[in-house]
């Protein structure tokens, strides 16, 4: 990979091997020593790094001719199923070359159906369009041109990621490593610095919560540990310290009783917040809701530091949700949350876009109303689950009968409930949006293409609609 990089230095770090590949094979066919050329990827091929080396050959020139974003791929081999992308790209030829070629019709192919068949293989079905097919694999509202906006800059990170299973405790053992306080002229320890902290991860949100608390160091020193926290210590020093010493990382390493990611730049961000927004970041639905600052976030959610309904409306409604479907990636079939193309450059609506005080509180009260209602139900119907509602309100959205288990969560969820508060969201976050209800997709992107442009040229000049 070394010898890749310093041969490439064009090509991002993070990039996947393949695309030093596709980058190869883009320079040969711009040099004229091949008519186009054509490659099958992983569907990552979108996602942010990968897609800049795509970007960078569409701004010298290259046209993608023929693509498929996402196509199911079986491994005959071990029965792996995986998503793949493909694409086809070519250069336009001077006119007196003898390469040259009729001028070509960009066609965009996706898949709208897949059957499974009884020795593995998948029959699918594709619809095509054509266009100019964008560095996203896309067609019509150009959304890879978009930039990452001032106003969201700051407040948004996944949460901690550990590198030890060991900070992990039950609350009984939680009880057993924190000795209740001491009265006066007794012991050194200080309950009221909170190091053992509510844990949550993806599943804990949209599936049934573990209930498991996690141990959290940040800002002490190993010394301040063992004499403040001696039993937290020796657990850590047994149970993470080993794994840690094996790993090639110096950092992690020497900061055995620390988290390997600690989210440094998120702590501030969240201090003094009463709650703050998450939302997992590899997810079939894409679903915010607030969480207690006492709560901290693993690695595969996204907080976003804003005590404010408001926003958490904007980002729960189909605006938002479009435009992170767009920017996003995929991870197998479910949609990937990726931070800083789909937050960062999400322009939100305010005054210029129609937005009233009025609408605003209303966005708000609308969003304080979904969030209270799924807690609500899930607490009085354990087992019930965020992805098992929002399976129901999307039959409710597409108009099938339910199953017998679907009308069980229809009803513990009260789901025509939740669908009827997140239509009147919808419409509420499309009037501040100055857009009319029924929106086709393409048409909802290109005007929030437009917005961030307008927004981004703004922000040169010093106006910054800070959230």
């Amino acid at each position: 990979m070394q010898a890749l990089r310093g041969a490439w230095p064009e090509v991002p770090e993070s990039a996947d091997f393949v695309m030093y590949w596709w980058h190869q094979a883009a320079l040969t066919v711009r040099s004229g020593h091949a008519r186009r050329f054509g490659l099958i990827t992983t569907n990552s091929l979108r996602q942010t790094f990968n897609r800049r080396v795509v970007q960078a050959a569409l701004d010298k020139g290259l046209a993608l001719t023929f693509a498929i974003p996402d196509h199911p791929w079986v491994d005959s081999a071990n029965g792996a199923a995986v998503r793949i992308a493909m694409t086809v790209a070519a250069a336009p030829a001077p006119a007196s070359s003898v390469l040259a070629e009729p001028a070509l019709t960009a066609r965009l192919l996706t898949v709208t159906s897949e059957q499974t068949g009884e020795h593995g293989e998948v029959a699918v079905t594709l619809v095509e369009s054509t266009g100019l097919i964008h560095a996203d694999l896309s067609v019509g509202a150009n959304v890879a041109s978009s930039v990452a906006l001032q106003a969201n800059a700051g407040i948004s990170s996944p949460g901690v990621k550990l590198h030890g299973a060991g900070f992990i405790v039950t609350p009984d053992e939680a009880t057993l490593l924190l000795p209740p306080p001491l009265g006066e002229g007794g012991g050194r320890g200080k309950p009221s610095q909170n190091i053992i902290r509510e844990y949550r991860n993806g599943r804990d949100l949209t599936d049934t919560p573990r209930g498991v608390k996690v141990i959290d160091l940040f800002g002490l020193s190993a010394e301040q540990v063992r004499e403040q926290f001696p039993a937290v210590y020796q657990r850590l020093l047994e149970r993470v310290k080993p794994e840690r010493d094996q790993n090639n990382r110096a950092t992690y390493r020497d900061n055995w009783w620390l988290f390997g990611e600690p989210r440094r730049e998120l702590r501030p961000a969240l201090t003094g917040l009463p709650r703050y927004i998450a939302t997992v970041e590899t997810a079939k639905h894409r679903t915010f809701q607030f969480l207690d600052a006492s709560i901290l976030p693993d690695n595969m959610l996204i907080a976003i530091a804003s005590n404010d309904a408001f926003h958490l409306g904007v980002l729960s409604s189909r605006v938002h949700e479009a435009w992170a479907l767009a920017q996003g990636g995929t991870l197998e079939d479910r949609p990937r949350y990726n931070k800083s193309r789909c937050f960062e450059t999400f322009p939100f609506p305010d005054q210029d876009t129609g937005l009233s005080p009025e609408l605003r509180e209303r966005i708000a009260t609308l969003a304080e109303q979904i969030d209270a209602h799924r807690k609500r139900q899930q607490a009085a119907n354990p087992g019930l689950t965020l992805t098992g509602m929002y399976n129901v309100l999307e039959a409710l959205r597409e108009g099938r009968a339910l199953t017998a288990k679907e009308k069980t969560i229809h009803q513990q969820g009260l789901v025509s409930v939740l669908k009827e508060l997140h239509d009147e969201l919808d419409a509420a976050v499309l009037q501040a949006y100055g857009l009319e209800p029924g929106q086709p997709t393409d048409a909802l992107l290109t005007h929030l293409v437009a917005l961030n442009a307008q927004r981004a040229a703004e922000e040169k000049t010093g106006h910054i609609r800070w959230l």
